[in-house]
């Protein structure tokens, strides 16, 4: 027989109005569902069939069709339900990502201390971002519960966030009914309000040589792994690599995998380099990527072979992430604030040099500040999740998704 996790096993910090048993209870089974990036589906039903269950209309849940475009492919697209407000105020919007790494596929999450982790020593946990999930179905489902009064709410349950944030950059804006205040929890603390982020570019090169006999006529080749390395030495004397300062803004760029070559014999004829690159800064990051074509364009004309011909090198970046910056009086991060102080904390305000969902939908004109729920070592087998800043986080959703006064 299943054995069910009893709710008396779960020891809470701090005393609440928040039904801290099953809240949990929800947490350890949403984690329990296998949703690695672009096998959302199992998840996307577990979350549709609850919200039903508390009386969402069918109606007012679809999903969009993010996994079409996105270039993974996938099972699913982005989860998104719309709710009428019983209180006059703007729209606002919850949102979390659904998918988990693949290492999360197969855990048993039991309590341990004031954690939750993964029975399987093999497996993480899923807290990232089950957790944030968690948050925001809890919060529904008490305002369904309780009948809560409540403005106008979206949530939005993304795809592939894990993968290269793939569910927001395709997410379909005029499902979400034009949100005004809009919060993704996706982190640790529930008193950190994450307002800025990096924004990224990806940087693809492929060096074309001319291959001739590396012994017989070696003069007539035109090695394509001698043009890459001239062109990564005239970025990285030009101050284009690793981490800068231009004009006041900070960039970084990694030129990180090389692949050429198929014999000792043969002159090298093409050379395929990765690479990224990251800044604060949108002007910078086209900057940078600029400045490396620019040297890889140098390093073709300054090579020959005996008859005087060159090689010649194809270049591609793309927008990975949009960098954002929130101001911080704005109505999304006040409200947080607001939120956290009503709960006895100290709000702290913070950047990121890494990539959230809130990326995209900033760049899609929503102004979406990131929250926290406990999520501690995410992609690891020593994952776990803090119980008490998970029922901490809970509250702040619910105090975001329900008062009618959030300038106080």
């Amino acid at each position: 027989m299943k054995k069910k996790v009893r709710t008396q096993k779960y020891r809470t910090i701090e005393p609440s109005t928040l039904d801290a048993n099953r809240a949990l209870d929800l947490v350890v089974a949403l984690m329990k569902v296998p949703g690695p990036s672009c096998h959302e589906e199992q998840i996307t039903k577990q979350v549709r069939r609850r919200l039903t269950a508390a009386g969402i209309p069918a109606a007012a849940i679809t999903t969009d069709n993010a996994h079409k475009k996105s270039p993974a492919g996938g099972s699913t697209g982005n989860l998104i339900v719309k709710l009428p407000g019983t209180i006059r105020a703007p729209r606002r919007m919850l949102m979390a990502h659904l998918d988990t790494v693949p290492l999360c596929v197969g855990c048993r999450p039991i309590q341990r201390g004031d954690s939750l982790v993964s029975g399987n020593p093999k497996t993480a946990l899923g807290a990232d971002n089950r957790s944030g999930v968690a948050a925001i179905l809890n919060a529904v489902l008490e305002i369904q519960r309780k009948k809560l009064p409540h403005p106008p709410l979206t949530l939005l349950f993304t795809i592939q966030e894990e993968l290269g944030l793939f569910g927001s950059r395709f997410v379909n804006v005029s499902k979400l009914g034009s949100p005004k205040l809009a919060w993704n929890w996706d982190g640790r603390g529930p008193e950190r309000i994450t307002h800025a982020a990096i924004g990224g570019r990806t940087l693809s090169i492929q060096f074309h040589g001319i291959a001739s006999h590396a012994g017989g006529a070696a003069d007539r080749g035109v090695s394509a792994l001698a043009l890459a390395g001239v062109a990564i030495q005239d970025i990285v004397s030009g101050g284009w690599h690793g981490e800068f300062l231009r004009g006041g803004k900070v960039g970084t760029c990694n030129l990180a995998t090389i692949h050429g070559g198929d014999a000792t014999n043969v002159v090298t004829d093409r050379v395929d380099i990765e690479g990224e690159c990251r800044s604060f800064d949108r002007r910078l990051l086209d900057r940078i990527a600029r400045e490396v074509e620019r040297a890889c364009q140098r390093a073709v004309r300054s090579t020959k072979n005996c008859r005087g011909q060159r090689g010649s090198v194809t270049f591609h970046t793309d927008v990975e992430y949009e960098p954002f910056s929130i101001p911080k009086n704005a109505a999304s991060v006040k409200a947080a604030e607001s939120a956290i102080r009503s709960l006895g904390m100290t709000p702290e305000l913070l950047t990121t040099q890494g990539a959230l969902d809130a990326n995209w939908l900033n760049a899609r004109g929503i102004p979406v500040a990131t929250l926290g729920a406990g999520q501690v070592a995410g992609h690891s087998l020593t994952e776990r999740l803090d119980i008490d800043q998970f029922l901490t986080g809970c509250k702040v959703a619910l105090r975001l998704a329900t008062s009618p006064d959030l300038s106080a």
